[in-house]
């Protein structure tokens, strides 16, 4: 179902989305920028705050809306406040571990609603480089994790079983039976969306999962995880590098 996409995006134009738990989740919340159509459970109920939307004819209009932007700009007794200023500024607050906490509840039944707080333009970075963190995940430099590969024995044609396991306390992620991910750091483990860390996200979505219907299994199921390592290699190393940097930011909001 299309649902609103046609309202919030056009072909050939770029936008970006502030992608939120809805209303009744189950899981902690949890939000995540895109700037690519996204579906109801790329978060958990999701709902999409867009940068711009679309009337019925195509013409581009700001979200954020005019009486919006003067809130800001009278709170803070600064006419320069921009709209995407307001529109970093919430991704900021949306990852406030003390905005999620004190609001934990009020964030599972209704609409989050946005406070004011000190020093709006550091907000403003923050959401700025949480965003630019989120968006280009795939292009963000590989952390420079220790890859150790185990010969394979006299048979070289031998396939390695696939594992894709974590071990947070020798800080590794074990990919097959041949290559452990070393040195992985202890912030990565922390950045969450949902009740899962990023790092394992990725390790579940590559695992190979056997279907039950007996003909799916035999003529459907060619997905092997080893025609995919290297890639998910990379991948891990760069999502690494996003929740490092992420947990450091976050870590300012707190002041630590």
């Amino acid at each position: 179902m299309t649902y609103q996409w046609f309202n919030i995006s056009k072909n050939g134009e770029q936008n970006s989305y502030i992608c939120l738990s809805g209303i009744g989740a189950s899981k902690p919340f949890q939000c995540l920028m895109t700037n690519q159509i996204t579906c109801l459970d790329f978060l958990e109920k999701t709902q999409c705050l867009p940068l711009y939307r679309y009337d019925k004819d195509g013409n581009r209009i700001d979200n954020i809306t005019d009486w919006g932007l003067k809130q800001f700009q009278n709170h803070y007794n600064d006419t320069t406040i921009t709209k995407l200023d307001i529109f970093h500024y919430t991704y900021a607050v949306l990852h406030n571990p003390v905005y999620r906490e004190k609001y934990e509840l009020n964030l599972k039944r209704e609409f989050p609603r946005l406070p004011f707080y000190d020093d709006f333009q550091q907000w403003v970075s923050w959401g700025k480089q949480l965003m630019e963190l989120h968006i280009n995940y795939e292009t963000v430099a590989p952390y420079p994790l220790k890859r150790i590969d185990l010969p394979l024995g006299k048979d070289r044609k031998t396939t390695p079983k696939t594992k894709l396991k974590a071990d947070k306390i020798n800080q590794s992620i074990i990919l097959d039976d041949v290559t452990t991910l070393k040195d992985v750091p202890k912030l990565a483990w922390e950045y969450h969306l949902g009740n899962r860390c990023a790092l394992m996200w990725i390790l579940d979505q590559y695992k190979e999962k056997k279907p039950k219907d007996p003909t799916i299994a035999e003529k459907f199921n060619t997905y092997r995880f080893a025609d995919y390592k290297e890639q998910v290699i990379d991948l891990l190393q760069r999502v690494c590098t996003v929740s490092v940097e992420t947990m450091q930011i976050i870590q300012q909001m707190k002041g630590e």
